[in-house]
């Protein structure tokens, strides 16, 4: 008989969720899969940050105020800390449905339509919900499984279903959903703020060294102000028209998403219902209100048994051969040794008492 070792593996539950998304940090950092315009972002932030500290704050610092470097600094770390913010957390990515939920919503969803006939189309999969005296549709996700929630829309990039979904954004590698927009619009903001303030001041580091030696002479001696200027140049009006549309969205309590598709703005004229009517109130609600808690539980544990068993030696191989009586098997603990657990059957039969050597001589 084998002697059969149980082990058990820990098992996170981030290596076994579905959709397209990559994991660092043991579940702690969630990305998209397509990171390479992420790095990107990091490259051209980093870059031109690193040669504004490195040769105008230092002349601007002496020839104007020491302000200069100490704004600027905070303004890049805010930025940077924003964005890695955005890009490692969890968006609000709505688990999927269970076999055995699938299987009951499949059932629900087929007692309510009935039997559709051979040849016909089945009917939509929608459910009505009421939101502030309207009727918004939940549409039915054949991928997930599942009625998505108010707001919510499936990713086909990251092929997850994300609560409050504003726009899948490769910028920073990541969707943009209702646990991470507040950060994404804060790092816009600041990030617009940062370009025209290092744009700014490499205009005025070039206006000081002209005032001295010349403009040919200085665009000649300082080349790495021109290649910061061009980088500014090209980026601020694209950073700076974003931060204005999502300030616009904002104001509103609309999504990218729902502006795209014209969810309040269509033909039927229909009011957003998540609207407060007041600016104020949709800013606070959007970038002040509570955030909701991850429903992924990343890092939890998924026991896992690894069963492993020595090589029988050539006895036990021989007997396991024999035809043997099965075993009753009952639950012990660990300190528990094994009762024997042989029928009567199994036992070989006592042999009978030898006779005593003086009867066996009165026989005689």
């Amino acid at each position: 008989m084998s002697v059969m070792v149980v082990r058990k593996k820990v098992t996170r539950k981030w290596e076994k969720l579905p959709g397209r998304n990559t994991f660092c940090c043991d579940g702690r950092v969630m990305m998209a899969r397509q990171k390479g315009i992420f790095y990107l972002t990091l490259f051209l932030i980093l870059g031109t940050c690193t040669l504004f500290f490195a040769f105008e704050c230092r002349y601007l610092a002496v020839q104007l105020s020491p302000a200069i470097p100490v704004f600027a600094a905070m303004l890049f770390l805010f930025s940077m800390a924003t964005l890695l913010r955005t890009s490692f957390s969890d968006p609000g990515v709505i688990p999927r449905a269970l076999p055995d939920e699938a299987a009951f919503i499949e059932m629900e969803i087929e007692a309510t339509n009935g039997a559709v006939p051979q040849g016909q189309r089945p009917p939509p999969r929608i459910k009505n919900f009421q939101i502030n005296n309207q009727i918004v549709k939940l549409k039915y996700c054949y991928t997930c499984k599942i009625f998505r929630p108010p707001r919510a829309s499936h990713c086909s990039i990251c092929d997850n279903c994300v609560e409050r979904f504003d726009h899948h954004c490769p910028w920073v590698g990541n969707c943009v959903g209702k646990r991470n927009y507040r950060y994404f619009y804060l790092f816009i903001l600041s990030l617009s703020l940062l370009t025209i303030y290092v744009f700014a001041f490499n205009i005025v580091y070039v206006a000081l060294k002209s005032l001295k030696i010349g403009f040919l002479e200085t665009l000649k001696e300082t080349p790495g102000t021109v290649l910061e200027v061009l980088i500014c140049f090209f980026t601020l009006w694209s950073v700076v028209g974003l931060t204005g549309f999502h300030t616009f969205l904002v104001a509103l309590n609309q999504t990218t998403n729902e502006d795209i598709k014209g969810s309040w703005t269509g033909k039927n004229r229909v009011q957003n219902p998540y609207s407060h009517g007041n600016i104020v109130k949709n800013c606070c609600e959007v970038l002040c209100g509570p955030l909701p808690p991850s429903v992924l539980d990343r890092r939890g544990i998924l026991p896992l048994e690894e069963s492993g068993s020595r090589p029988p030696s050539t006895q036990e191989t021989s007997s396991s051969l024999l035809p043997q009586s099965p075993v009753p098997t009952e639950h012990m603990n660990a300190n528990e040794m094994p009762e024997d657990t042989s029928t009567p059957e199994e036992m070989p039969p006592p042999e009978p008492p030898e006779p005593p050597q003086e009867a066996v001589e009165a026989e005689k």
